[in-house]
């Protein structure tokens, strides 16, 4: 058997190792570099505190691969686990975290409920009168994207995965209904399995095939800021949930603060969107995180900044299926590709070889959710 994996970011390279592990031939198709898309750009954040029960799944599975990532690829990725702290400001936030954390601990995740002044002692700085509750969990926290990128890339071309970068994909090819290849700037590929790990490209490889993929690239900004108040190493990444502000501390001192806080939040070309952060922007995120954190204030230093993109689904859950015979897509997650590759790389290994996934259940994940109004939003996005 042999697979074409589109796409050189965190998902398709983890995608192309569990599939090289597990005797399938593979070749991963990058058009630029790899992990230069989505991936070098994100927060690197590693967590369980999701709304839904598939992504709380895909988190522990996920969880297993981190926790072991040194010991099994030799690449230390900076995982730090600070924690990571959920703040509510209204009482219907609030009763959504009771029902999050209640579902989060059957599925074997120790989240806490804690009231504000517990939340305070957490995250110290935490300015705990503008909220009503929180969710914390000590073994959430984030680690370096690129070193991730690295370990699982060295381990795939160990495994046997030919590594083509500078590649783009011109076209998809089918035979009837099923999907037999890729055509290329340098040829074409045939092959068993496609898997379109495309993160923001994944609407236009899908188009290629014929399929219309409800993925829409999003812009995200980040600012590396100078806080006022120094945060120490082991404060948790915060996210203030009714307004999507979030900060955690960096190296050096220094604080990544971001959110979406526009209402318009358009669809963008990935291929021409502005990869520098705008300054209003940066100024709006210090001033929203000064607002509940004494960390910040007008004081506080903007060093630098960047902008990414979000894979985006109306629920803001990846598609993750077989979607046609020979196509595997893997996409959409929405901010949480990322964290959610291991998981995803296994469950794409299994579609091929197996013809199902065994690892995490996949039905929510399936599109036709969206054709038939099954779709269950996840609300802990920022």
């Amino acid at each position: 058997m042999n697979a074409v994996v589109v796409g050189g970011g965190i998902v398709g390279l983890s995608s192309a190792y569990y599939l090289a592990r597990a005797g399938v031939d593979v070749t991963l198709v990058e058009k630029g570099s790899l992990g230069t898309g989505s991936t070098a750009r994100s927060a690197g954040g590693i967590r369980s505190q999701f709304s839904t029960a598939v992504n709380v799944r895909l988190s522990v599975a996920s969880r297993e691969v981190w926790d072991a990532f040194e010991a099994e690829f030799g690449v230390d990725m900076a995982y730090r686990k600070s924690g990571y702290l959920f703040v509510a400001r209204t009482d219907e936030t609030a009763a959504r975290f009771r029902e999050n954390v209640a579902m989060q601990n059957d599925l074997g995740v120790d989240s806490e409920y804690l009231d504000p002044a517990d939340a305070r002692e957490r995250c110290p700085g935490l300015v705990a009168d503008r909220f009503v509750a929180a969710t914390y969990n000590a073994e959430d926290g984030f680690a370096d994207p690129n070193l991730a990128v690295q370990g699982y890339a060295e381990a795939g071309r160990e495994a046997g995965v030919e590594i083509r970068t500078g590649t783009a994909v011109t076209d998809v090819l089918t035979d009837g209904d099923a999907v037999v290849g890729v055509e290329t700037h340098d040829g074409r590929l045939d092959a068993g399995f496609v898997v379109n790990a495309a993160g923001a490209w994944a609407g236009q490889v899908g188009a290629m095939a014929g399929v219309d993929l409800p993925i829409s690239p999003r812009r995200r900004q980040i600012a590396v800021v100078e806080p006022s108040r120094s945060l120490a190493e082991d404060v948790p990444l915060t996210i203030d949930l009714d307004t999507g502000s979030y900060f955690r501390p960096e190296r050096d001192g220094a604080a990544l603060v971001g959110g979406q806080f526009d209402g318009e939040d358009p669809a963008v070309d990935p291929d021409a969107y502005s990869e520098s952060m705008d300054i209003e922007w940066a100024a709006t995120a210090v001033e929203r995180a000064a607002d509940y954190a004494s960390y910040f204030d007008g004081d506080s230093r903007i060093r630098r900044g960047w902008a990414g993109l979000y894979a985006v689904t109306p629920d803001h859950h990846p598609v993750v299926e077989e979607t046609v015979p020979g196509l595997i897509t893997a996409a959409g997650f929405s901010g949480h590709g990322f964290q959610h590759a291991p998981a995803t790389g296994q469950v794409v290994a299994e579609l091929c070889v197996d013809g199902e996934a065994s690892l995490v259940d996949l039905s929510r994940l399936a599109s036709d959710r969206f054709d038939e109004g099954e779709e269950v939003v996840e609300r802990n996005v920022a």
